[in-house]
């Protein structure tokens, strides 16, 4: 936990991803957790603290879903620490899958979904009255881009506040560009947060009537 100096006004928790099955421990040497501990860090800022998940078990393991678990557990405790402040949501591969299963919180006002494990028939409607950003590597190979795309088309319908990135030469890990990674998630969250304005590419993609702004290539330069 990275707590902020003086009062938490909001909460970002940050989930990692998995595997589709395995009960192992997820120990702090699991590379897909420590792929998420420098964005967690990117994201500090005054009156925002940051959760860094870690599952009890590796995998989704249905129809148990045991990350689904975690976090809900994690967004109780959250509730009974700060029970009125905002929580994002921002998770990786099966921790995005996860995140968006427990976007119905009612504190949950925004999730943040990269490289997302989706399958058709992915349940959208907890996502009502909330803001959603998926982002995929056009070089991906673990996960789907065309579900998260059909994902995308799903969540417009109930929340216009939906936007997708195409994140371009980069793949499942988000290493070759993480830091335009970093730079897109910590604008949407400080964004949603009123931190600072929403940055103008998440907000003109939200703006556009489904499909446009559900494709938009992450180049180089951002305004």
């Amino acid at each position: 936990m990275l707590k902020p100096q003086g009062t938490t006004k909001a909460v970002v928790l940050v989930l990692h991803g998995g595997r589709q099955h395995g009960h192992a421990p997820v120990r702090r040497t699991n590379l897909a957790y420590l792929r998420m501990v420098p964005l967690a860090k990117a994201l500090k800022a005054p009156g925002v603290e940051v959760w860094v998940m870690r599952y009890r078990k590796r995998g989704w393991n249905a129809p148990h879903l045991d990350p689904v678990r975690d976090a809900e557990w994690a967004l109780n405790q959250i509730h009974d620490q700060h029970p009125d402040v905002p929580i994002v949501l921002v998770g990786h591969s099966m921790g995005a899958r996860t995140a968006l299963r427990v976007a119905g919180h009612p504190q949950v006002t925004a999730v943040c979904a990269l490289a997302p494990w989706i399958e058709r028939g992915e349940p959208y409607e907890q996502l009502r009255n909330k803001s959603l950003l998926i982002a995929h590597g056009d070089q991906e190979r673990m996960t789907d881009p065309r579900l998260s795309y059909w994902y995308a088309q799903q969540a417009k319908q109930i929340t216009q506040r939906t936007a997708r990135f195409s994140v371009q030469g980069d793949g499942h890990a988000m290493l070759r560009r993480a830091g335009d990674w970093t730079r897109l998630v910590k604008d949407f969250v400080h964004g949603e947060l009123g931190l600072e304005p929403i940055a103008r590419d998440i907000a003109n993609a939200m703006r556009e009537a489904s499909p446009h702004g559900l494709d938009v290539p992450l180049g180089g330069a951002r305004a």
